[in-house]
């Protein structure tokens, strides 16, 4: 039995790689603004020594949890 590849398999990697550069780089010649700093919030922070808080947003009530193998769980 013979593999016969279709199109997009068959592209010479280099085309490939020209591709993506391209996309990324793309003809604007502004440099890109730097992403903005997020808000670090640690999870001790919102626990303490708790394993479970009740968030408020836009008027509904989310629970925050720790689970018994250290992962966090938010649920409404």
């Amino acid at each position: 039995m013979t593999y016969h590849p279709n199109h997009t398999e068959a592209l010479p990697a280099a085309t490939l790689d020209l591709s993506a550069r391209a996309t990324v780089s793309g003809s604007s010649r502004h440099e890109a603004a730097p992403l903005p700093q997020r808000r670090r919030v640690s999870s001790q922070t919102l626990l303490g020594n708790e394993r479970e808080v009740e968030i408020e947003h836009a008027g509904q009530l989310y629970r925050l949890r720790l689970t018994s193998l250290g992962k966090l769980i938010l649920t409404k």
